[in-house]
């Protein structure tokens, strides 16, 4: 009798399990449960629209680093499939990537398709069965086999399951994976920009600093990175990597917090004190507004100005030491008041899930329960923004499908 294999989960990790899987042991059944009536939905989306698909980080323990939470289980799971092998894959099916300045790897075509028809190629040379709007509303073990309660289906029955269903905002969400017997850590934000409600540097939205040091307020949460001003407050690599490394703590604050921002990393308060006599005699006579010796966008640089009280007219001689004081702090450690967070586009990620204590890394699969195995999101795994949580999402599900594939060719 025919085995199957089902995967709940149409993204990547729940694909890239059902395609593997189907192509190591074509004998499998292989059907995608997707709740929704889209797949591959933050592929689609991913690095505005040109899917992020990985990063050129090839040595397993930085890579590791990249990840909040984690890392001793993938210290495991990436010996058995990392970038490396990310990019030996999509090349064998005709996709080729290429690293952008920050490490970041896209498809050539710069284009998130090309990702997914290579997927969706994959599920149908291996005859991979795919059925949306399939939300699985309960399983249950029964003997050997998995039994699942389809919301507008027939029950199905299935040999072999692998849950890669992406995370849930709400503990809640979670209420369908009890029959696992699995724990689950509560689910908080990761990757979200930063609210500044009234704050007027909102007015300069847009503008972007090509690095800077951001640190939370009474932690030890820093990062030096580039920052975006927003409409609502601050985002871009500095801000989401702040909220991935701190996403519990952060919301045990309520997202109530104050940020201390160094606009130039390379000075800190006294260094930039000491360099700025040697400034003020080289730029003596030139107008403060017109001689911006930092390199610092020029709306920003008025904007800090006029927080510290100069005009823009004033002379560099003529800056009154009081003002130029607060000048120096405006720039190396300019304080703001966050309340509340805003989610990164529709790359939606959380931390928390189920607990990897339950999950053998070196197959994915649960250590409770026969035949049950994760990949992706749906574990207590999380990355920083820069294709991190995909290069998760490909390994978990390419060492769920070699096992199963394995243990299917067995019986």
């Amino acid at each position: 009798m025919q085995q199957r294999l089902t995967v709940i989960g149409g993204g990547a990790a729940g694909f890239f399990c059902a395609v593997n899987a189907a192509r190591l042991n074509p004998l499998l059944k292989v059907t995608i449960l997707e709740k929704s009536n889209k797949l591959l939905s933050k592929v689609k989306v991913s690095g505005g629209g040109r899917c992020n698909t990985t990063h050129a980080c090839f040595e397993i323990p930085e890579l590791v680093k990249r990840y909040p939470r984690g890392q001793n289980f993938l210290k495991k799971a990436f010996h058995w499939f990392n970038t490396n092998d990310t990019v030996t894959w999509f090349k064998e099916k005709g996709v080729n990537l290429k690293t952008e300045a920050d490490g970041r790897m896209f498809p050539v075509t710069d284009n998130s398709q090309t990702i997914i028809d290579c997927l969706l190629r994959e599920a149908n040379k291996y005859q991979v069965e795919i059925l949306l709007n399939s939300p699985v509303e309960h399983l249950q073990l029964t003997g050997s086999k998995w039994k699942l309660s389809i919301t507008g289906r027939e029950q199905l029955e299935t040999d072999f399951l692998c849950i890669a269903s992406g995370g849930f905002p709400k503990l809640q969400q979670f209420g369908w994976l009890k029959q696992t017997g699995h724990t689950i850590s509560p689910p908080v934000p990761s990757l979200f920009t930063f609210n500044m409600p009234g704050n007027n540097i909102t007015e300069l939205m847009g503008i972007s600093v090509e690095n800077a040091t951001v640190k939370i307020a009474g932690t030890k949460l820093s990062e030096t990175a580039p920052l975006l001003i927003t409409h609502w407050g601050m985002s871009g690599p500095a801000i989401l990597r702040l909220s991935a490394w701190g996403a519990r703590q952060l919301a045990d604050l309520n997202y109530q917090f104050t940020a201390i921002v160094n606009w130039l990393p390379a000075y800190n308060e006294n260094s930039l004190r000491e360099e700025w006599i040697h400034l003020r005699q080289q730029l003596a006579g030139q107008k403060a507004g017109h001689k911006n010796p930092f390199g610092l966008p020029v709306r920003l640089w008025l904007y800090l100005l006029g927080q510290a009280g100069i005009k823009e007219e004033t002379r560099w001689a003529d800056i009154a030491s009081a003002q130029q004081n607060l000048l120096i702090k405006q720039l190396t450690a300019k304080e703001f008041k966050v309340s509340g967070k805003t989610t990164f586009k529709e790359e939606f990620v959380t931390c928390g899930g189920i607990s990897l204590q339950e999950i053998d890394a070196n197959i994915m699969k649960s250590k409770l329960q026969p035949n049950l195995y994760f990949a992706g999101e749906i574990m207590d795994v999380d990355g920083i923004t820069g294709g991190f949580n995909f290069q998760h999402a490909w390994t978990s599900g390419w060492i769920a499908a070699k096992d199963i594939a394995a243990v299917s060719l067995n019986k």
